[in-house]
């Protein structure tokens, strides 16, 4: 395939994605956002689906689509529920994804397979409360006991805490950060209660405490003291479906935005009639055309197994600050409406603002992308 066309089997995956938010999301969206929690029935619809190890290939139980499917996937997700957007991609993207990338075939086919098909709920685990935008900076710590590895520590922010059964921990050792499968059954182990949020309500957010956690020699992931690069290639999959639920509620928004504008009569006529209101609409029109060209364009370089760090930091930063505009510009043009709770516009900008914040700030891309150029002379 070529950068910007998709097979007939990813065009089917993404109407499949669509018809599936359509009957099952979007209808109770604005109650997962009022219960603040995903239903147990949705996850398990989506894990029958596919949907939950769509990225991974086949012989681990996953659909085999790869970043591409997997982005075309979460930017249907997106259009419903940035909630579920967010579950997904913490489970899938982020925590799954670590063993995908640096476990052996026997972590594989153990831990991999039942994450892919939906049986069990992932995590990423990296977070501390003094190691958030220093994510090197981690405390929690792992001691090899004999044939075992006792885990002491607490995690800070992790998406789908309390609901994964299957955890990617990163702790010190002797060798540096190291990454760790823990079940979430291991005595020892505790999530602590959902955190309130101001967005991305139904997401299940907690801190986790690691109490001389015991977990068997081989639960180490890849090689020890290569966790931190580990953690690092894990984030660039979980950017990019990131940018991807962001193009979703992008054009969700503009969607709604010109269908309002087009019914909304003040001075005798629809409010689409004035420059102020077209310009909004343009302007968001612009940012989601960028934001699908970069996102597809970076997720098959990544299938291509190309090294896309900075071209993904750069469609963090980009697609996370466009939905926050693209947002504020739905609010503005629904007008008093667009703060209602009757309508779904002040939902998606309370969800909005946290992908500026996780999965590495704004300002932590920028870090990125910058110390890229400056190593490589500015060469693009």
């Amino acid at each position: 395939m070529n950068e910007f066309s998709f097979t007939e089997e990813q065009k089917m995956l993404r109407q499949m994605t669509r018809d599936f938010v359509n009957k099952e999301i979007k209808p109770i969206a604005a109650k997962i956002d009022t219960e603040e929690k995903i239903p147990e029935e949705l996850i398990n619809k989506l894990g029958e689906l596919g949907l939950l190890g769509v990225a991974f290939p086949e012989e681990y139980g996953g659909g085999g689509f790869g970043e591409v499917g997997y982005c075309l996937m979460q930017e249907e997700i997106g259009r419903g529920c940035l909630s579920t957007a967010t579950f997904i991609g913490a489970h899938q993207s982020i925590g799954a994804n670590v063993i995908y990338l640096g476990g052996n075939e026997e972590q594989k086919q153990k831990y991999l397979v039942p994450l892919a098909s939906g049986e069990k709920i992932g995590a990423f685990c990296l977070t501390e409360a003094g190691a958030g935008s220093d994510s090197f900076n981690v405390k929690t710590r792992a001691k090899l006991d004999g044939c075992n590895w006792v885990i002491n520590g607490e995690k800070l922010w992790i998406t789908n805490g309390s609901i994964a059964k299957t955890l990617s921990v990163f702790a010190r050792t002797d060798k540096g950060l190291s990454a760790f499968i823990v079940e979430a059954d291991t005595p020892g182990f505790y999530a602590g209660p959902p955190e309130k949020k101001m967005g991305i309500k139904g997401s299940a957010t907690n801190a986790l405490t690691f109490d001389n956690v015991c977990i068997p020699k081989e639960n180490l992931i890849g090689i020890e003291g290569r966790g931190f690069i580990l953690a690092m290639k894990t984030l660039d999959a979980g950017r990019l479906g990131l940018g991807a639920a962001c193009i979703g509620a992008s054009k969700e928004l503009l969607e709604v935005s010109t269908r309002y504008a087009k019914q909304r009569k003040q001075f005798d006529q629809a409010i689409s009639n004035f420059q102020a209101i077209q310009f909004m609409l343009a302007e968001m029109s612009a940012l989601i055309y960028a934001m699908e060209s970069m996102v597809y364009r970076t997720a098959v370089d990544y299938d291509l197994k190309k090294d896309v760090s900075r071209q993904s930091a750069i469609v963090k930063l980009f697609c996370s600050e466009s939905l926050d505009k693209i947002a504020d510009y739905a609010v503005q043009i629904h007008g008093g409406m667009g703060y209602s709770r009757e309508l779904p516009i002040e939902r998606f900008y309370r969800d909005s603002r946290i992908n500026r914040i996780f999965e590495g700030t704004s300002e932590i891309q920028k870090g990125i992308i910058a110390r890229d150029l400056l190593k490589k002379n500015g060469i693009v």
